[in-house]
């Protein structure tokens, strides 16, 4: 099958997302009773909820609050594993001692437990989504970076390099062309966006949670709302009789979106 399709439904994504979190209001509208709970046929395009605020504004202010460090994220386990493969692909024995070495101490440590410590050391004011992506992405980048150096090695690691270079190739085109590009980019790119993924489901995990306990939340200020909120909003609708089912159709929406996106990149990346 060809790939351009789904590289077009990940751009397509990608830009949708950034668009959103460009377009994403400093505050919420004011209240207008008139509207609550309406639908999206009352009030266009999404509704509204229970003070007649519109979901999109919901909608956008949860892109702005996960677009900018997942996307952060991602390229930082790209890098680190691109990294990986071309550092395996020189047949350094004592860096993959070390590479070895840091992927058992990194790996050993719960990630869960290292990211509330990061949260929890943050001062209040300055609690964003950002260091604790960050502090995810460097959590897995060890384990993205010892795949990516298999992948190499399986590929022939430096025997493969010095095959190349007796046929007269540059640095640039035997590790940016044959190692990185067509042999290690199917892994770099899958590895990058899953982890992009699973910054945007933290978030709305970690603010879920805040919500329901009633705490302030470790992700983002408090004048902004999160694709949780939107959850929050939308599920009593499935126990009791309440109008807001078209908030949880939203909020899954949006949780939808970088779950097809990661699908969409890795099928466009995948090895000929």
């Amino acid at each position: 099958m060809s790939r351009l399709p789904f590289a077009l439904v990940a751009v397509v994504c990608l830009a949708t997302l950034v668009a959103a979190a460009i377009a994403a209001p400093a505050h919420l509208g004011a209240f207008d009773m008139a509207h609550a709970y309406a639908g999206p046929a009352a009030l266009l395009p999404f509704g509204a909820d229970e003070r007649g605020r519109p979901l999109l504004d919901y909608a956008l202010q949860g892109a702005r609050v996960v677009a900018v460090p997942s996307i952060a994220a991602g390229l930082l386990v790209t890098t680190a594993a691109t990294a990986g493969g071309i550092l395996r692909a020189t047949g350094s024995a004592r860096t993959d001692a070390w590479l070895h070495a840091l992927a058992q101490i990194v790996g050993a440590l719960p990630r869960m437990v290292v990211l509330l410590v990061v949260a929890l050391v943050l001062p209040r004011d300055e609690r964003t989504l950002l260091p604790l992506a960050l502090t995810w992405a460097l959590l897995a980048a060890p384990g993205a970076m010892d795949e990516a150096a298999t992948v190499a090695e399986r590929l022939g690691g430096a025997l493969f390099v010095e095959a190349l270079r007796a046929h007269g190739y540059g640095p640039f085109r035997i590790y940016g062309l044959h190692v990185v590009w067509r042999n290690l980019r199917p892994v770099v790119v899958r590895q990058g966006a899953e982890v992009a993924m699973q910054v945007i489901f933290l978030e709305v995990a970690l603010s879920y949670l805040a919500r329901s306990g009633d705490q302030p939340s470790f992700t983002h200020p408090d004048d902004l709302r999160s694709i949780a909120d939107l959850l929050s909003l939308g599920y009593p609708s499935l126990v009791l009789d309440l109008p807001t089912a078209h908030a949880l159709a939203l909020g899954l929406a949006c949780i939808a979106l970088p779950a097809v996106l990661m699908l969409s990149l890795t099928h466009a990346a995948r090895a000929r």
